[in-house]
């Protein structure tokens, strides 16, 4: 039937409704006129009056349902509607059984809307959106955007059966006692992370050399690797550090050799990427060091012979670290003691880019470079340290970064193929893994470095599952 046809039977339905409407208005007057002339009669029991008084109501209020069950049947057969799809919350439905559902807001790269955490014993239908995606694959998911499912599979190994997890990373030993921080996995909305398989990836990574190259986190990443890999090794001492070296904060190189599978993972110590140089002649008093934005570190070398590269800098490039410290840039012969931090920042990654594109052979070495991880001080001066034991529900503006936007532009624009690991927006609500005062060093509170195990590992397994082959990984 046209719409046309639907709005004839409309209005006649409603000239029959208000027909309806207009003897039960009427009788209704009438009944409360002639409430009161037989009020007495009732109750002197004249019984003809109060049947007459009765069918008057009935006639009424039957009119009045008339003309309402009229209106209605008149819109529903006019304006007939359709089934409607049932939106939800995304579930953190998975390949672990023992999942629930504590999901934290999605998040993007632009923005992040936030909403409170469902509690985990509601059980949420899947949207229509979510049928249609659940089959998208690595290639064409960003899997950077989604959001924390509480898991209680997680954590995949004990830091203190790892003798390459530092001390003061492993927050449990120091004192911590509660555990839901380690129970967290990262679920991009659109498509699964391969369920972590250490005897299949050091299967894939077997005779490669993995090398990591950064600051403390990167480090700390490096630290998580090999314990992740560990729990695939039957006999532990097959794993060992190949000069014997102990973790330390200063030491420019560690290398950790799985012999078993031929398999190793370096981390180089460069904080800035860049080289640092001596002060030129004529410099400023405040002058104690320079930063040649120009020159890649000195140790590059060490880098280039490797199967998969893994950069970060980001941390370090503050004023307290550069300038008040006595650090200031140069390029070329030219101190550049008016450059602002950004700037001088760009500049490094520019220099960066250049060495990769000239030194490194991209048919062999796959390069990534990780983006600026969100810390969360707070306080006025941003030197208190709140380490929370649930992750927070709203990103608090931290899942953007001028670093990490730098970063993935100056990718963006390079000839050779890097693989951005944005983890900005997915640790901007992490406020829960940091290390807080289970460190160490337990009178200095740490907003920035993440527990062990924690954070990290996530980061690897996002990381790992671009190494599988494509058929394992979709």
């Amino acid at each position: 039937m046209d719409i046309w046809n639907s709005w004839w039977v409309l209005q006649i339905m409603q000239l029959l409704g208000l027909f309806s409407f207009w003897i039960s208005f009427a009788k209704f007057r009438t009944l409360l006129s002639r409430a009161f002339d037989y009020g007495h009669k009732v109750v002197k029991d004249d019984c003809s009056a109060w049947i007459f008084v009765s069918f008057n109501g009935l006639v009424t209020v039957g009119s009045f349902l008339f003309f309402l069950l009229v209106i209605s049947g008149g819109y529903l057969f006019a304006f007939p509607t359709s089934p409607t799809v049932i939106k939800s919350y995304e579930t953190s439905n998975s390949s672990h059984s023992s999942v629930q559902s504590h999901d934290i807001p999605n998040s993007s790269h632009s923005s992040v809307q936030s909403h409170d955490i469902p509690n985990s014993s509601h059980s949420f239908a899947q949207s229509y959106d979510e049928i249609l995606k659940s089959n998208v694959s690595m290639d064409t998911c960003n899997v950077f955007e989604g959001s924390w499912v509480r898991d209680d599979s997680y954590p995949l190994y004990d830091a203190s059966h790892c003798p390459f997890a530092e001390r003061g990373f492993n927050c449990l030993a120091n004192g911590r006692k509660d555990r839901g921080y380690t129970k967290w996995r990262w679920k991009p909305k659109n498509c699964e992370i391969p369920k972590f398989d250490a005897r299949r990836i050091l299967e894939q990574l077997r005779g490669k050399r993995v090398v990591f190259v950064g600051d403390s986190l990167s480090r700390t990443q490096w630290e998580s690797m090999i314990c992740l890999l560990m729990t695939g090794v039957e006999n532990k001492k097959s794993v060992y550090e190949i000069k014997g070296n102990k973790i330390t904060k200063q030491i420019r190189f560690l290398g950790v050799r799985f012999s078993t599978f031929d398999v190793r993972i370096d981390f180089y110590r460069s904080v800035f990427l860049v080289k640092p140089g001596s002060v030129p002649r004529h410099a400023p008093q405040r002058v104690k060091t320079t930063l040649r934005l120009d020159k890649i570190d000195d140790i590059s070398n060490e880098w280039i012979d490797s199967d998969v590269l893994i950069f970060n800098s980001g941390h370090w490039w503050t004023r307290t670290k550069l300038f008040d410290m006595g650090w200031y840039f140069q390029v070329g012969n030219t101190l550049k003691l008016g450059m602002s931090i950004n700037y001088g920042f760009k500049t490094a990654l520019l220099t960066w880019a250049s060495w990769v594109e000239n030194a490194i052979n991209t048919n062999r070495t796959r390069v990534f470079f990780r983006t600026f991880e969100s810390s969360h001080w707070s306080g006025q001066n941003h030197n208190s340290c709140k380490v929370t034991q649930q992750p927070w529900k709203r990103s608090n503006g931290k899942e953007r970064s001028p670093i990490s936007d730098m970063i993935s532009k100056v990718m963006k624009n390079m000839s050779l193929p890097v693989t951005v690991l944005h983890v900005t927006p997915m640790t901007a609500y992490r406020s829960d893994g940091h290390v807080g005062t289970w460190s160490d060093k337990p009178s200095v509170p740490d907003c920035s470095h993440w527990c062990l195990p924690g954070v990290p590992d996530m980061w690897n397994e996002i990381l790992l599952s671009y190494l599988l082959p494509k058929e394992e990984a979709n």
